[in-house]
């Protein structure tokens, strides 16, 4: 009985077609990446005021602002991340930076999986608390900091926060390092979306300008990678 592999070597143009959609998906799914950076910037033009105000917080984690924000940008952009670093990847397997784009690509699926998990969790409960304290129920703030804000929410999304970080620099040295007309297209991408991390705790109306420099970034890269790959 043959082989898939016997079968596509039997049938090279099969083999060769396929090899074609594959790129041409490939080349699709690095638009991800300009988009997730697109929704990073649009989601964090506003930020939610500190709990220290319930009243305010309670006000604005009950608009449609912030549920829209969540389930389309948040989580349907950790998604975006994750078919984007697939694309990356798929690009650079055959390259000298095989081993380091699949571990950045290992890294990005696992900690998009972990900050959805936060962002679900900030979508789904906080609206509810923010309504129940808007109609006079009393404890919320209590709640809020017992769910919403409780440790096991601390500890996930400071942890997925960091690997974050360790997953852009990781698969922006693989870009950097498969070709030096890539150099400074990963360079980008590295310091970039740490940048976007670390502005939302240290400089939060740098915020949204970083989300928007790494959509330009993955744009240049997205039409640049195809091209080198021929």
């Amino acid at each position: 009985m043959p082989t898939l592999l016997n079968d596509t070597n039997a049938h090279p143009a099969y083999a060769t077609a396929s090899s074609s959609r594959a790129r041409r998906a490939a080349r699709a799914g690095l638009w991800a990446l300009p988009a997730y950076g697109l929704l990073l910037g649009l989601s964090t033009w506003t930020h939610q005021p500190g709990i220290d105000d319930f009243d305010a917080y309670a006000r604005y984690i009950t608009t449609d602002v912030f549920l829209i924000s969540h389930l389309g940008a948040s989580i349907f952009g950790a998604a975006l991340a994750v078919l984007g670093a697939f694309a990356v990847t798929v690009f650079l397997a055959n390259g000298r930076a095989a081993r380091t784009a699949i571990t950045g690509l290992v890294l990005t699926t696992i900690t998009n999986v972990f900050l959805a998990s936060t962002f679900g969790s900030a979508t789904f409960v906080q609206p509810g608390i923010g309504r129940a304290h808007l109609a006079g129920t009393p404890g919320m703030p209590a709640l809020n900091a017992d769910t919403a804000y409780g440790p096991a929410f601390f500890i996930v999304a400071l942890t997925a926060t960091s690997f974050l970080i360790v997953s852009a620099i990781v698969l922006g040295t693989a870009i950097a390092r498969s070709d030096r007309r890539l150099r400074w297209h990963g360079i980008a991408y590295a310091v970039l979306l740490p940048a976007f991390a670390v502005t939302g705790f240290a400089l939060q109306t740098a915020q949204p300008w970083t989300g928007f420099a790494l959509a330009a970034a993955t744009t240049a890269l997205a039409v640049r990678l195809p091209r080198l790959n021929r």
